[in-house]
């Protein structure tokens, strides 16, 4: 299974992929335990293309790809930014960050997400979910 759409960056686009997200779990099968880490993962790392990457330029694009296979599902989430280091991000669970609301997102993707993997430029991350069916 592939699917890949693009996507504006506004919140208002985060309804597109959720529902592709609902799509492909229920096509493939993943179990509910599963498709909430799925969708969490997947709604931070849109949203912070969207607010971080792309700094909600509506004439700016997310790309977002969702695959199967050996089962596995990847989603891979592209925007038009800069990019980021990700290792520059603090710690959110430190006591001197524990109030700052940046790096949350990444945070839980990391602990949610079998793997996750950011591209050089650090404007595009991939995770990956082994599949466990229900």
């Amino acid at each position: 299974m592939y699917k890949k759409i693009r996507i504006e960056s506004t919140v208002g686009s985060l309804r597109i992929v959720e529902n592709a997200i609902d799509e492909a779990t229920t096509v493939i099968g993943i179990s509910q335990d599963n498709y909430g880490k799925i969708l969490v993962s997947a709604m931070e790392a849109v949203n912070n293309a969207i607010l971080h990457g792309n700094h909600s330029d509506p004439e700016k694009m997310v790309d977002i790809e969702i695959t199967f296979k050996s089962n596995e599902l990847q989603i891979t989430v592209t925007d038009e930014g800069a990019g980021f280091r990700p290792e520059k991000v603090p710690d959110p669970t430190t006591p001197e960050n524990i109030e700052a609301l940046n790096g949350r997102g990444i945070y839980l993707m990391s602990h949610l997400a079998d793997k996750i993997q950011y591209n050089k430029k650090g404007n595009s991350v991939t995770m990956t979910f082994k599949n466990d069916l229900s």
